[in-house]
């Protein structure tokens, strides 16, 4: 039998217990007690309202869309990593025949919703109780850092959506870019380079495979490759560069570096503390690194770029072949 929005074995958000609810206080914020310390970002009020920025951020790049997937009349949505839960709601009148369910291992969403918008506390990396081709489209976004394989994601994807069903996955690559040659290189020799934004990311990386439990940093890239690979059809892939503060001349693009500036600088210490402390690092050491990346993030003299990602792919009917 599937698993639906209203079976007894999940959770609703009007009736939570306490061991789900009760979320630990490290440095200042909150972070999600169901499965604690799987996901080592915040999920405080002002780890939400950044996300709920960084949604929009993501519109603009996608020029304003919330799904490039071909959909018609779906009836069965899912969104892993819903986390505020502010794309289910809009994707909510686009759709309002359709049954939207966002999962997180957070119940930080907000209780009045749209009737056909579900939330259930979950941990995607767990096997997934829903029952095959089920689903007539899985959206999965920003999930960098917060899982120890994305392919794990896309196999399970793949049973639970129908045949013909379709898998959208959008992510940022936060490796920094840069085509005009004013973006320093890292440093191979194991000391400090001259771009500290490099040296984040090394550690961030460091972080994530050596302290339990284990996780992918860098996905982006690679997920669309992985689709295919695991006998997805009509595979597509968007990459767009997203500046990291607002460098370039083109005045669309300088806004949204602006904004994607300000995304970085409200949420460098929420993706930085819990890593940093776990390899050993103390919270001084911390403040003074953050104060040389929050300067990489913002000199508009270095014209960096990451790449933001959308993989779509398509559950293939039986019997045909993949292409």
């Amino acid at each position: 039998m599937a698993m639906t929005p209203d079976d007894s074995s999940t959770c609703d958000t009007q009736s939570l217990t306490e061991s789900v609810t009760a979320f630990p206080m490290e440095n200042g914020r909150t972070y999600h007690k169901y499965h604690e310390g799987l996901y080592p970002y915040p999920n405080d009020e002002q780890e939400l309202d950044r996300l709920d920025m960084q949604h929009h951020i993501w519109k603009q790049i996608n020029d304003n869309k919330l799904h490039f997937a071909p959909l018609q009349d779906p009836k069965r949505i899912l969104d892993i990593g819903t986390g505020s839960g502010i794309w289910p709601i809009e994707m909510a009148s686009i759709f309002p025949e359709a049954s939207i369910t966002g999962t997180d291992l957070s119940p930080v969403q907000p209780t009045e919703v749209p009737p056909n918008v579900h939330f259930l506390v979950e941990d995607a990396t767990e096997e997934w109780l829903w029952d095959a081709d089920y689903f007539d489209y899985i959206r999965l976004n920003n999930m960098a850092g917060a899982l120890p394989s994305s392919r794990d994601l896309i196999q399970n994807a793949m049973r639970v959506l129908k045949p013909g069903g379709w898998l959208e996955w959008h992510d940022i690559d936060i490796t920094p870019r840069c085509d005009d040659g004013t973006l320093p290189p890292p440093n191979l020799d194991g000391g400090y380079s001259q771009y500290a934004f490099h040296d984040w990311l090394e550690m961030q990386i460091k972080a994530a495979e050596e302290v339990e439990p284990f996780r992918e940093v860098l996905i982006a890239d690679k997920l669309a490759a992985e689709m295919r690979e695991e006998g997805f059809a009509d595979v597509t892939e968007r990459v767009t560069k997203v500046p990291i503060n607002p460098w370039p001349k083109d005045r669309r693009l300088k806004t949204l570096g602006a904004w994607y500036e300000e995304n970085w600088l409200v949420g460098l210490s929420a993706y930085t503390y819990k890593p940093f402390l776990a390899l050993g690092w103390t919270k001084p050491e911390i403040e003074v690194f953050l104060v040389s990346v929050r300067k990489c993030i913002s000199n508009r003299h270095i014209h960096a770029y990451h790449n933001f990602h959308v993989a779509t792919a398509r559950k293939p009917f039986p019997g045909e072949q993949n292409r």
